[in-house]
């Protein structure tokens, strides 16, 4: 059952209408990826299934942000804090909200990077706001898009599209966005909740069933990719952590200057 007393860093409200909100809850921090957090995503798509009040979930982002991705900050709760690897939990991220069988729409207010994009475009509906930024940043951080931009993003526009984008982890605007297929739409800032909670509600209120038997075939079929590519993206990811490169992307993340890579 989806319960706020299960979740410390997402906001958690279910309406009338069968629609929850579940909206990420470190605005202080853009509502980067700490521990918590990373395990928290993987507990939402199975909880919102679970519960029969519950017929669509809308994700978004507290704040400014609907995620700047992971949390490399000094002294925050590290990925795997909850007893689980960061590797295998981070598959778990990818594969649980894939197995949802409740439609998802994120609402996208803002900075999407990393996992943050990941988790906006695995969504079956996307709404962008006209000042969302969408990249796959991991690559400045010296380390592969291991968490599920390799699966998502050549799924959404192509391949040497997607390559290009994690390869360099240029940004993305939302119009932008829109054009190459990112997206399913875009709107004004400040009508960007009102618009997903629209498509939310008229999901929640259709045939939930056929709805659902709509949605889950392609989800298997990206799941039977997800078991090809995450394996593999997430052990190299894993690997690049250990290297000179990404020890200097976070030095000087927290130092605030461009990092010098040395490639190795």
């Amino acid at each position: 059952m989806l319960d706020q007393t299960s979740y410390k860093t997402i906001a958690i409200e279910k309406r009338d209408d069968g629609v929850a909100v579940a909206t990420l809850n470190r605005p202080e921090r853009l509502n980067a990826v700490n521990g918590d957090l990373h395990h928290e995503l993987t507990t939402l798509p199975r909880d919102a299934d679970a519960d029969d009040a519950v017929r669509a979930l809308v994700i978004t982002g507290a704040g400014r942000a609907f995620c700047a991705g992971g949390d490399f900050s000094p002294n925050t709760t590290p990925i795997g804090a909850h007893g689980t690897p960061a590797m295998e939990e981070g598959r778990r991220v990818v594969d649980h909200l894939l197995e949802c069988r409740k439609p998802v729409v994120s609402a996208v207010n803002g900075y999407a990077m990393g996992l943050g994009a990941t988790m906006a475009l695995l969504a079956d509906v996307v709404v962008a706001g006209r000042s969302a930024v969408f990249a796959d940043t991991h690559v400045v951080m010296g380390i592969g898009a291991g968490d599920g931009g390799q699966l998502i993003w050549p799924l959404l526009v192509g391949v040497n599209k997607a390559k290009y984008f994690l390869m360099t982890g240029d940004r993305v605007g939302a119009e932008e966005a829109e054009r190459i297929g990112l997206v399913n739409f875009v709107v004004e800032d400040d009508e960007l909740l009102e618009r997903a909670l629209a498509i939310a509600t008229r999901l929640a209120q259709g045939p939930t069933a056929a709805i659902s038997a709509s949605k889950m075939a392609i989800n298997a079929w990206m799941r039977s990719i997800s078991s090809t590519v995450m394996p593999l993206s997430l052990s190299l990811e894993e690997a690049n952590f250990h290297t000179a490169d990404h020890k200097e992307a976070v030095k000087a993340f927290n130092e605030k200057r461009a990092p010098k890579f040395i490639g190795r």
